[in-house]
């Protein structure tokens, strides 16, 4: 079951106080898909760990709604400009969430693998959503930022390397691009730094790319 508690946030674009409900602990999972996405049993938490300002519409998770937060003038105006307009949602669902904070991030000059995880997650919250032409684009958005940081190297450590490879090939086959998907599947093995206990990676990407399957135990 997922607990969940009222946080007060003071936003730093518009100073709206408000209230905004977050996770406190999380028992009990159903399983964990081939993208890596978790299953809990019950109330599933992956929107509560992110928080969206509806007056504004700035996002992000608790630590960016800090008082020592200091965002620049330009970045005030992109949200404003960008993000205020096309908020239509007293309950913002969890996809709108994601893709706000990646957006007010990428803003900041956060660095690939970061913006990656949270397309990702955008797209997790769209198969809870039903909304599958979001979660196509979301996931694109997630394998492009996911393939800059392995483009860049220094932002993926040596022994993930394989593991996010892997996570590519996912992503594109989700997507529906096999040629993509076989292509990074087939890299998997080039990135792995340990055989043995990089072992169910090699398994998993050669399992996707032959006989693809939903669900991790």
């Amino acid at each position: 079951m997922t607990t969940l508690d009222l946080i007060d946030l003071t936003c730093p674009v518009c100073a709206r106080a408000f209230r905004s409900q977050t996770v406190v602990a999380t028992n009990g999972h159903g399983g964990k898909r081939t993208d890596f996405h978790e299953r809990a049993t019950g109330m599933q938490p992956l929107p509560y760990f992110v928080h969206l300002c509806i007056q504004c519409g700035y996002a992000g998770v608790t630590r960016d709604f800090n008082d020592e937060v200091v965002l620049s003038d330009l970045l005030r105006e992109y949200v404003w400009d960008d993000l205020a307009p096309v908020l239509h949602q007293t309950f913002p669902s969890g996809s709108l969430k994601y893709e706000h904070a990646a957006k007010v991030a990428e803003w900041q000059g956060y660095e690939p693998r970061y913006l990656a995880d949270l397309y990702l997650r955008a797209a997790w919250c769209c198969v809870d959503e039903q909304d599958t032409e979001a979660e196509r684009f979301f996931r694109r958005k997630a394998a492009w930022r996911f393939m800059d940081a392995l483009a860049a190297f220094d932002n993926v450590a040596t022994d993930e390397r394989a593991v996010i490879t892997y996570l590519v090939g996912e992503l594109w086959r989700r997507i529906g691009d096999e040629r993509q998907a076989a292509a990074w599947f087939d890299r998997v093995i080039t990135e792995i730094t340990d055989p043995v206990e990089q072992s169910w990676v090699m398994a998993t990407a050669h399992q996707q790319k032959t006989d693809p399957r939903e669900w991790f135990s």
